[in-house]
């Protein structure tokens, strides 16, 4: 039998690797600490758990939805205008089942096989993989530290980006960290328009911005809504990675291609998740802010206590994770940088590499445990002779 090139030659990824040798090490007794996915250990709010509690009670809600709710639409609606000062309709707005399905089928409404798409490194692994789901081509784009990680339009060759159909850019962006500032949005915005490119924003993290100004939205910028759309998932900021709700936003004619593609594939999202959802942004119980305050306060110390114990690392500006560079004696090679660390200290983090080329060098920890077991992981790691 032969298959599509689109499936993986490997027998799995890395993090598969982690998984098992985390199961293995727990049989032995190892006491594990599992800073690899961007899992929440937070609580989910208590209003959306009594919400979709009662959903669930109701048979009518097991049955398709087909369509959004009118008021989930007016509860994103007011959401956006209220936290980022962007006005939108009901048109500018639809629900998918998580950022990750998002960015996995937009494109299929977006490009025709062979178009090219054009995407930072290191970036999130279905921020490639998508486009070349649609068959389109992937043109990588450097993100490099001496230009805090964000995308030279300058440097981008005049002939790639006559060629390109779609630019897919995120910050707060996940595994970096960095944060992009309005100016940059505002030359971005300008360089699509200039040479006729669609932008995919994902702006899964701007709630937490550590240090500086609240995180923003691109469509809160002029001329953002001519020339694209935005991800935004309740995910991360709600502790919702399970009931998998996002939303695209933005640009009406691509909303709209991208609902009729959607017609096609999905009978919508189930009544309970847009009722949780409805109750999610509601905030009564102020989760957000609580979230924000626990992730500043636990890279604060992780990154606080490596310093301090021998590594020297860089305070990571945004998001849930910390992206250091790696000692020197890894520098080529985060892999097995990592799965030595697992093996001596039963500290799990994730490969630099795992996000793409550009990643190589650097690793990432997930800080989805509470100060003092991030205090315990880098107590472990300062003595694991790897630093």
């Amino acid at each position: 039998m032969t298959f599509s090139s689109l499936v993986p030659t490997n027998t799995g990824n890395i993090l598969q690797k982690l998984d098992a040798m985390r199961l293995e090490l727990i049989e032995q007794g190892v006491d594990v600490i599992n800073l690899s996915a961007g899992t929440p250990d937070l609580q989910p709010p208590q209003s959306v758990m009594d919400a979709i509690a009662k959903a669930s009670s109701d048979p009518e809600n097991y049955k398709y939805s087909l369509m959004d709710l009118p008021e989930l639409h007016d509860s994103v609606i007011t959401w956006y205008d209220k936290r980022y000062g962007v006005s939108l309709n009901t048109n500018q707005v639809i629900a998918v089942h998580g950022s990750q399905d998002g960015m996995a089928t937009i494109f299929h409404a977006l490009v025709e096989p062979g178009d090219t798409v054009l995407v930072g490194t290191p970036t999130y692994p279905i921020f490639s993989y998508g486009p070349k789901l649609a068959r389109a081509r992937v043109i990588t784009i450097p993100l490099v530290e001496s230009n805090d990680y964000l995308i030279d339009f300058d440097a981008i060759d005049t002939h790639v980006a006559q060629a390109a159909k779609v630019i897919v850019v995120s910050y707060p962006c996940n595994p970096i960290g960095a944060v992009a500032p309005r100016e940059w949005y505002e030359k971005l915005i300008a360089w699509a328009k200039q040479y006729d490119v669609i932008v995919i924003h994902d702006n899964a993290y701007s709630e937490y911005v550590h240090d500086g100004e609240p995180g923003g939205s691109f469509l809160s910028v002029p001329g953002a809504l001519d020339v694209g759309i935005e991800f935004n998932s309740l995910s991360k900021s709600y502790n919702l990675t399970g009931i998998r709700i996002s939303f695209a936003l933005g640009n009406e004619q691509i909303i709209d291609a991208y609902k009729k593609l959607r017609s096609e594939i999905d009978y919508g999202l189930s009544f309970i998740d847009q009722v949780g959802a409805i109750a999610a942004l509601a905030d009564v119980d102020g989760t957000v802010e609580k979230n924000r305050i626990a992730y500043k306060e636990r890279r604060d110390a992780f990154c606080d206590a490596l310093n301090e114990l021998g590594w020297q690392v860089d305070y990571t500006p945004a998001t849930m994770f910390t992206w250091f560079k790696l000692p020197e004696a890894y520098a080529n090679d985060s892999e097995g940088f990592v799965i030595e660390l697992l093996k001596r200290t039963g500290v799990i983090c994730v490969p630099g590499s795992s996000f793409g080329e550009g990643g190589e060098g650097y690793v990432r920890f997930a800080l989805v445990c509470e100060v003092d077991v991030l205090l315990e992981a880098a107590r472990r790691i300062a003595q694991s002779g790897l630093i």
